[in-house]
């Protein structure tokens, strides 16, 4: 990845939008990144689509809007990457007209991550499939943070782990490598958690495909294992990471809600097998960009990525 590459977080105006610039900003100087501040205004100046001339009165124009907005935002920035002490943020502004969704993902060719607010000034639709933050998770070839409820720049910072969702297959790998550097930039634990209730296991006991009398003691030791063996690597090239391992037989989207109540940050991939397996926008990642208590980190999988680098 390109240690230049910006973080992008897109700015609307809404409080959510403003949490996500926080959390960008702090983000962007833990890891040395620039900070690009993405405002995407419908239509050009006071126009609307080029076509009908609107009357400034009642359609303030967009420009002066979009500028103001970035305004805002910077100084936010600014404040939040204060709290880390005397440490330098590159912030750059971009204004852009159009579909912000299609913004978003043109910006996140060059970007390291996107960040986006949990829900920005049309909250209604951002319940629906087609809202900017689903939108953009489900097309983005780079890490997606969703944010929500990160305090405001003189407050506090946030506290607690950062916790990540793990299946057992390479399609955990990039969620896991993010979580690691993440932890380790941040000084925190790392709370690794493998539900597999919702995995096949059948594909590991075939002795008895039906599941009738599956010995449950024996297949969390070896539930044990999988996740032990898919952080072994990691542990060793991040030493100062202090890891909690949690095995469940549980719901993949219920477990990592209730580690989220007292986590800074949780991260999933969008792939995988079994439970944590669905990873697409409308199965896990979707019920955990409405429920998590923090910000969640949605990592692309392997194969988006080996898509991107061709």
């Amino acid at each position: 990845m390109n240690r230049g590459a910006p973080i992008v977080v897109g700015v609307d105006g809404s409080a959510p939008a403003l949490s996500a610039v926080r959390w960008a900003a702090r983000e962007a100087v833990l890891r040395t990144r620039p900070l690009h501040l993405l405002s995407v205004m419908p239509v050009e100046a006071d126009t609307f689509g080029g076509a009908v001339k609107l009357g400034a009165p009642r359609f303030p124009d967009q420009r002066t809007v979009g500028r103001e907005r970035l305004s805002a935002a910077r100084s936010e920035a600014l404040l939040s990457a204060a709290t880390l002490g005397d440490r330098e943020l590159q912030i750059v502004d971009r204004l852009r007209f159009g579909n912000g969704v299609e913004a978003l993902l043109d910006e996140s060719r060059t970007a390291a991550m996107l960040v986006v607010g949990s829900h920005g000034l049309n909250q209604f639709a951002d319940a629906i499939l087609g809202s900017v933050s689903a939108a953009v998770v489900l097309h983005s070839n780079v890490p997606v943070a969703v944010i929500r409820n990160v305090p405001k720049s003189k407050q506090p910072q946030m506290s607690g782990p950062i916790v990540v969702g793990i299946d057992g297959t390479e399609n955990s790998e990039p969620a896991i490598a993010e979580a690691f550097e993440t932890a380790s930039l941040h000084g925190v634990e790392l709370t690794a958690v493998h539900a597999w209730s919702d995995s096949d296991l059948t594909t590991v006991f075939r002795s008895d495909p039906d599941g009738v009398s599956l010995d449950w003691d024996t297949i969390s030791t070896a539930e044990h294992a999988v996740l032990a063996e898919r952080l072994a690597g990691w542990r060793e090239e991040y030493p100062d990471v202090a890891v909690r391992c949690v095995v469940v037989r549980d719901n993949p989207a219920r477990q990592l809600e209730i580690e989220s109540k007292s986590a800074q940050l949780v991260l999933v991939g969008r792939r995988g097998r079994g439970g944590f397996s669905s990873m697409l926008l409308g199965s896990t990642s979707r019920r955990l960009m409405h429920t998590v208590s923090c910000p969640l980190l949605i990592v692309s999988s392997p194969t988006r990525q080996k898509d991107q680098n061709k």
